[in-house]
Protein backbone atom coordinates (compact mmCIF):
# COMPACT_ATOMS: atom_id res chain seq x y z
CA UNK A 1 0.00 0.00 0.00
CA UNK A 2 2.63 2.93 0.58
CA UNK A 3 4.08 1.66 -2.77
CA UNK A 4 0.91 2.36 -4.29
CA UNK A 5 0.46 5.57 -2.28
CA UNK A 6 3.77 6.60 -3.52
CA UNK A 7 3.20 6.73 -6.83
CA UNK A 8 -0.87 8.19 -6.60
CA UNK A 9 1.07 10.80 -4.47
CA UNK A 10 3.49 11.19 -8.07
CA UNK A 11 1.06 10.62 -10.07
CA UNK A 12 -0.88 13.41 -8.42
CA UNK A 13 2.36 16.02 -8.21
CA UNK A 14 3.16 15.09 -11.93
CA UNK A 15 -0.31 16.02 -12.84
CA UNK A 16 -0.20 19.36 -11.06
CA UNK A 17 3.35 20.19 -12.82
CA UNK A 18 1.59 19.55 -16.17
CA UNK A 19 -0.86 21.77 -15.57
CA UNK A 20 1.16 24.52 -14.96
CA UNK A 21 3.72 23.80 -18.25
CA UNK A 22 0.64 23.47 -19.97
CA UNK A 23 -0.65 26.93 -19.05
CA UNK A 24 2.18 28.61 -19.11
CA UNK A 25 3.44 27.30 -23.07
CA UNK A 26 -0.14 28.56 -24.31
CA UNK A 27 0.13 31.87 -22.79
CA UNK A 28 3.80 32.63 -24.40
CA UNK A 29 2.31 32.17 -27.73
CA UNK A 30 2.08 34.99 -30.25
CA UNK A 31 -1.41 36.37 -30.71
CA UNK A 32 -4.21 37.78 -29.35
CA UNK A 33 -7.31 35.32 -29.00
CA UNK A 34 -9.78 38.03 -28.21
CA UNK A 35 -8.63 39.41 -31.94
CA UNK A 36 -8.84 36.12 -33.90
CA UNK A 37 -12.68 35.81 -32.27
CA UNK A 38 -13.88 39.42 -32.79
CA UNK A 39 -12.25 39.74 -35.95
CA UNK A 40 -10.16 42.30 -38.01
CA UNK A 41 -13.19 44.91 -38.07
CA UNK A 42 -13.81 44.90 -34.07
CA UNK A 43 -13.12 48.05 -32.18
CA UNK A 44 -11.20 48.26 -29.22
CA UNK A 45 -14.19 48.33 -27.08
CA UNK A 46 -15.28 45.69 -28.54
CA UNK A 47 -12.22 43.63 -28.16
CA UNK A 48 -12.57 44.89 -24.31
CA UNK A 49 -15.72 43.42 -23.57
CA UNK A 50 -14.82 39.95 -25.02
CA UNK A 51 -11.80 39.68 -22.94
CA UNK A 52 -13.59 40.56 -20.06
CA UNK A 53 -15.70 37.95 -20.86
CA UNK A 54 -13.71 35.47 -21.79
CA UNK A 55 -11.48 36.16 -18.92
CA UNK A 56 -8.06 37.88 -20.04
CA UNK A 57 -8.57 40.95 -18.44
CA UNK A 58 -8.15 38.60 -15.29
CA UNK A 59 -4.25 37.70 -13.64
CA UNK A 60 -2.63 34.76 -14.95
CA UNK A 61 -3.00 33.30 -11.19
CA UNK A 62 -6.41 34.04 -11.40
CA UNK A 63 -7.14 32.38 -15.09
CA UNK A 64 -5.02 29.33 -14.23
CA UNK A 65 -7.32 29.01 -10.78
CA UNK A 66 -10.22 29.39 -12.81
CA UNK A 67 -9.32 26.76 -15.13
CA UNK A 68 -8.41 24.52 -12.03
CA UNK A 69 -11.61 24.81 -10.32
CA UNK A 70 -13.36 23.46 -13.98
CA UNK A 71 -11.23 21.04 -14.36
CA UNK A 72 -12.00 19.41 -10.76
CA UNK A 73 -15.91 20.17 -11.36
CA UNK A 74 -15.30 18.23 -15.12
CA UNK A 75 -15.96 21.27 -16.69
CA UNK A 76 -13.25 21.63 -19.35
CA UNK A 77 -14.25 25.24 -20.42
CA UNK A 78 -16.02 26.23 -23.79
CA UNK A 79 -14.76 26.84 -26.89
CA UNK A 80 -14.79 30.71 -27.86
CA UNK A 81 -14.63 29.75 -31.51
CA UNK A 82 -17.88 27.09 -31.62
CA UNK A 83 -19.44 28.45 -28.30
CA UNK A 84 -19.58 24.16 -27.29
CA UNK A 85 -18.95 22.74 -24.45
CA UNK A 86 -15.04 21.76 -24.58
CA UNK A 87 -15.80 18.21 -22.79
CA UNK A 88 -18.64 17.12 -25.40
CA UNK A 89 -16.41 18.15 -28.52
CA UNK A 90 -13.65 15.98 -26.91
CA UNK A 91 -16.18 12.86 -25.91
CA UNK A 92 -17.64 13.29 -29.41
CA UNK A 93 -13.70 13.10 -30.99
CA UNK A 94 -12.75 10.57 -28.56
CA UNK A 95 -15.48 7.84 -29.54
CA UNK A 96 -13.52 7.64 -32.36
CA UNK A 97 -9.65 7.90 -31.43
CA UNK A 98 -10.00 5.30 -28.94
CA UNK A 99 -11.46 2.93 -30.72
CA UNK A 100 -9.38 2.54 -33.10
CA UNK A 101 -6.43 3.29 -30.41
CA UNK A 102 -7.74 -0.15 -28.89
CA UNK A 103 -8.51 -1.96 -32.66
CA UNK A 104 -4.56 -1.32 -33.50
CA UNK A 105 -3.50 -2.80 -30.23
CA UNK A 106 -4.75 -5.63 -31.17
CA UNK A 107 -3.96 -6.16 -34.55
CA UNK A 108 -0.17 -4.97 -32.88
CA UNK A 109 -0.44 -8.14 -30.17
CA UNK A 110 -2.14 -10.37 -33.19
CA UNK A 111 0.86 -10.16 -35.24
CA UNK A 112 3.46 -9.41 -32.75
CA UNK A 113 2.97 -12.20 -30.15
CA UNK A 114 2.77 -15.11 -32.23
CA UNK A 115 5.39 -13.76 -34.89
CA UNK A 116 8.17 -13.15 -31.79
CA UNK A 117 7.25 -16.90 -30.17
CA UNK A 118 8.12 -18.10 -33.70
CA UNK A 119 11.09 -16.53 -34.01
CA UNK A 120 12.28 -18.28 -30.88
CA UNK A 121 11.02 -21.53 -31.59
CA UNK A 122 12.12 -21.76 -35.35
CA UNK A 123 15.26 -24.01 -35.72
CA UNK A 124 15.46 -22.86 -39.49
CA UNK A 125 18.29 -20.51 -39.53
CA UNK A 126 16.88 -19.48 -43.13
CA UNK A 127 13.14 -18.81 -41.44
CA UNK A 128 14.51 -16.97 -38.33
CA UNK A 129 16.53 -14.42 -41.03
CA UNK A 130 12.94 -13.94 -42.40
CA UNK A 131 11.46 -13.02 -39.14
CA UNK A 132 14.36 -11.05 -38.38
CA UNK A 133 13.65 -8.86 -41.77
CA UNK A 134 10.01 -8.87 -41.38
CA UNK A 135 10.63 -7.28 -38.00
CA UNK A 136 13.15 -4.27 -39.36
CA UNK A 137 11.07 -3.81 -42.46
CA UNK A 138 7.62 -3.29 -40.68
CA UNK A 139 9.13 -1.25 -37.82
CA UNK A 140 10.61 1.13 -40.24
CA UNK A 141 7.83 2.05 -42.44
CA UNK A 142 5.90 5.08 -40.59
CA UNK A 143 2.58 4.61 -40.61
CA UNK A 144 1.52 7.34 -42.84
CA UNK A 145 3.43 5.73 -45.74
CA UNK A 146 2.05 2.52 -44.63
CA UNK A 147 -1.70 3.96 -44.78
CA UNK A 148 -0.84 5.57 -48.15
CA UNK A 149 0.44 1.81 -49.11
CA UNK A 150 -3.22 0.20 -47.94
CA UNK A 151 -5.15 2.78 -49.46
CA UNK A 152 -3.99 1.91 -53.10
CA UNK A 153 -4.10 -1.13 -52.09
CA UNK A 154 -7.72 -1.47 -50.15
CA UNK A 155 -9.17 1.14 -50.37
CA UNK A 156 -12.81 1.61 -52.37
CA UNK A 157 -13.19 4.09 -55.45
CA UNK A 158 -9.05 4.30 -55.89
CA UNK A 159 -7.42 1.53 -54.71
CA UNK A 160 -6.60 -2.19 -56.33
CA UNK A 161 -9.28 -3.86 -54.60
CA UNK A 162 -11.65 -1.82 -53.45
CA UNK A 163 -12.52 -3.29 -50.54
CA UNK A 164 -12.77 -0.83 -47.29
CA UNK A 165 -13.44 2.81 -47.26
CA UNK A 166 -10.45 5.02 -46.68
CA UNK A 167 -11.95 8.57 -45.90
CA UNK A 168 -14.31 9.24 -43.26
CA UNK A 169 -16.49 8.46 -40.20
CA UNK A 170 -20.71 6.96 -40.89
CA UNK A 171 -22.71 10.13 -39.87
CA UNK A 172 -24.37 7.40 -38.11
CA UNK A 173 -21.28 7.02 -35.72
CA UNK A 174 -21.28 3.59 -33.70
CA UNK A 175 -25.25 3.48 -34.68
CA UNK A 176 -23.63 1.56 -37.77
CA UNK A 177 -21.24 -0.49 -36.94
CA UNK A 178 -20.50 -2.32 -39.03
CA UNK A 179 -19.66 1.05 -41.42
CA UNK A 180 -18.16 2.12 -38.17
CA UNK A 181 -15.63 -0.84 -38.01
CA UNK A 182 -15.03 -0.48 -41.68
CA UNK A 183 -13.74 3.16 -41.67
CA UNK A 184 -11.25 1.93 -38.93
CA UNK A 185 -10.19 -1.41 -40.32
CA UNK A 186 -7.26 1.03 -42.69
CA UNK A 187 -5.91 3.21 -40.41
CA UNK A 188 -6.01 0.57 -37.67
CA UNK A 189 -3.81 -1.90 -40.03
CA UNK A 190 -1.36 1.14 -40.52
CA UNK A 191 -0.94 2.01 -37.07
CA UNK A 192 -1.26 -1.76 -35.73
CA UNK A 193 1.97 -3.19 -38.30
CA UNK A 194 4.12 -0.71 -37.71
CA UNK A 195 3.39 -1.60 -33.70
CA UNK A 196 3.37 -5.09 -34.14
CA UNK A 197 6.79 -5.16 -35.91
CA UNK A 198 8.01 -3.83 -32.36
CA UNK A 199 6.22 -5.76 -30.20
CA UNK A 200 7.76 -8.83 -32.32
CA UNK A 201 11.20 -7.81 -31.69
CA UNK A 202 10.48 -7.05 -27.87
CA UNK A 203 8.64 -10.65 -27.29
CA UNK A 204 11.43 -12.42 -29.50
CA UNK A 205 14.18 -10.82 -27.17
CA UNK A 206 12.32 -11.18 -23.81
CA UNK A 207 11.52 -14.39 -24.48
CA UNK A 208 14.79 -15.82 -25.96
CA UNK A 209 16.20 -14.98 -22.92
CA UNK A 210 13.79 -16.99 -20.68
CA UNK A 211 14.03 -20.04 -23.24
CA UNK A 212 17.24 -20.24 -22.55
CA UNK A 213 17.64 -20.28 -18.34
CA UNK A 214 17.42 -23.26 -16.48
CA UNK A 215 13.87 -22.75 -15.84
CA UNK A 216 12.95 -23.65 -19.41
CA UNK A 217 15.32 -27.21 -18.81
CA UNK A 218 13.44 -27.77 -15.79
CA UNK A 219 10.09 -27.79 -17.45
CA UNK A 220 11.72 -30.29 -20.49
CA UNK A 221 12.89 -32.45 -17.62
CA UNK A 222 9.66 -32.33 -16.41
CA UNK A 223 8.69 -33.79 -19.62
CA UNK A 224 7.55 -30.72 -21.60
CA UNK A 225 8.25 -30.30 -24.99
CA UNK A 226 10.15 -27.33 -25.78
CA UNK A 227 7.44 -25.85 -27.63
CA UNK A 228 5.16 -26.46 -24.46
CA UNK A 229 8.22 -25.27 -22.18
CA UNK A 230 8.45 -21.29 -24.06
CA UNK A 231 5.01 -21.23 -24.58
CA UNK A 232 3.56 -22.23 -20.71
CA UNK A 233 7.03 -21.28 -19.02
CA UNK A 234 8.85 -18.61 -20.82
CA UNK A 235 6.06 -16.44 -22.20
CA UNK A 236 4.40 -16.45 -19.07
CA UNK A 237 7.71 -15.46 -17.23
CA UNK A 238 8.44 -12.82 -19.99
CA UNK A 239 4.94 -11.16 -19.48
CA UNK A 240 6.29 -8.94 -16.69
CA UNK A 241 8.59 -7.30 -19.51
CA UNK A 242 5.56 -7.45 -22.33
CA UNK A 243 3.58 -5.22 -20.06
CA UNK A 244 5.80 -2.76 -19.54
CA UNK A 245 6.96 -3.04 -23.60
CA UNK A 246 2.70 -3.22 -24.60
CA UNK A 247 1.83 -0.29 -22.25
CA UNK A 248 4.70 2.22 -23.63
CA UNK A 249 3.68 1.02 -27.21
CA UNK A 250 0.04 1.79 -26.37
CA UNK A 251 0.99 5.33 -25.47
CA UNK A 252 3.29 5.60 -28.35
CA UNK A 253 0.46 4.82 -30.87
CA UNK A 254 -1.66 7.50 -29.55
CA UNK A 255 0.60 9.91 -31.51
CA UNK A 256 0.73 7.81 -34.53
CA UNK A 257 -3.01 7.97 -34.38
CA UNK A 258 -3.23 11.21 -34.62
CA UNK A 259 -1.14 11.43 -37.75
CA UNK A 260 -3.15 8.48 -38.96
CA UNK A 261 -6.89 10.42 -38.36
CA UNK A 262 -5.68 13.31 -40.63
CA UNK A 263 -4.80 11.19 -43.73
CA UNK A 264 -7.97 9.25 -43.50
CA UNK A 265 -9.82 12.21 -42.33
CA UNK A 266 -10.72 10.67 -39.43
CA UNK A 267 -13.11 13.27 -36.82
CA UNK A 268 -11.23 11.95 -34.20
CA UNK A 269 -9.21 14.30 -31.35
CA UNK A 270 -6.14 14.80 -33.86
CA UNK A 271 -7.80 16.24 -36.20
CA UNK A 272 -9.86 18.49 -33.41
CA UNK A 273 -6.67 19.28 -31.69
CA UNK A 274 -4.96 20.60 -35.15
CA UNK A 275 -8.11 23.01 -35.90
CA UNK A 276 -8.30 24.95 -32.29
CA UNK A 277 -4.73 24.91 -32.37
CA UNK A 278 -5.32 26.46 -35.60
CA UNK A 279 -8.08 29.27 -34.24
CA UNK A 280 -6.23 29.93 -31.48
CA UNK A 281 -8.91 28.31 -29.34
CA UNK A 282 -7.33 28.87 -26.25
CA UNK A 283 -9.58 27.49 -23.54
CA UNK A 284 -10.22 24.50 -25.53
CA UNK A 285 -6.38 23.82 -26.44
CA UNK A 286 -5.20 23.83 -23.07
CA UNK A 287 -7.81 21.40 -21.47
CA UNK A 288 -7.27 18.90 -24.62
CA UNK A 289 -3.10 19.30 -24.61
CA UNK A 290 -3.83 18.38 -20.60
CA UNK A 291 -5.97 15.64 -20.76
CA UNK A 292 -4.09 13.91 -23.59
CA UNK A 293 -0.86 14.15 -21.39
CA UNK A 294 -2.75 13.23 -18.45
CA UNK A 295 -3.72 9.85 -19.80
CA UNK A 296 0.47 9.12 -20.91
CA UNK A 297 0.58 9.80 -17.18
CA UNK A 298 -1.75 7.51 -16.05
CA UNK A 299 -0.78 4.62 -18.46
CA UNK A 300 3.00 4.60 -17.33
CA UNK A 301 1.25 4.58 -13.41
CA UNK A 302 -1.11 1.58 -14.47
CA UNK A 303 2.31 -0.29 -15.91
CA UNK A 304 4.42 0.62 -13.21
CA UNK A 305 1.14 -1.12 -10.80
CA UNK A 306 1.16 -4.22 -13.07
CA UNK A 307 4.56 -4.58 -13.60
CA UNK A 308 5.62 -4.49 -9.88
CA UNK A 309 1.83 -7.48 -9.79
CA UNK A 310 3.29 -9.43 -12.29
CA UNK A 311 6.55 -9.30 -10.94
CA UNK A 312 7.72 -10.51 -7.26
CA UNK A 313 10.79 -9.73 -7.51
CA UNK A 314 9.78 -6.32 -6.95
CA UNK A 315 7.93 -6.48 -3.54
CA UNK A 316 10.96 -5.18 -1.72
CA UNK A 317 12.37 -2.93 -4.12
CA UNK A 318 13.31 0.23 -3.06
CA UNK A 319 12.27 2.04 -6.48
CA UNK A 320 8.86 1.61 -8.88
CA UNK A 321 9.72 -0.29 -12.01
CA UNK A 322 9.61 2.69 -14.14
CA UNK A 323 12.26 3.74 -12.81
CA UNK A 324 14.43 0.06 -12.89
CA UNK A 325 13.47 0.53 -16.61
CA UNK A 326 14.96 3.73 -16.82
Amino acid sequence: MRFVCRRLLLFAGALVGLSLLVFALLRILPGDVAAVVAGTNATAEQLASLRSQMGLDKSYAAQYGDWIVGLLHGDLGTSVVSGKAVAAQVSSHASVTFPLIVFSLLIALAIGLPLGCAAVLTRNARLRGVFHVIAIVAGAVPALWGGLLLILLFSKGSGLLGLLPSQGFPDAGWSAPLSALAALMLPALATGITAGASIMRYTRAAVGDVASSQAVDMAMACGMTRRQAVLRVALRLATPQLVSVIGLTFAQMVTGVMVVENLFALPGLGSMLVTDVGNRDLVAVQSELFLLAAFFLFLGLLVDLLHRALDPRLKNATVGSGEVLA
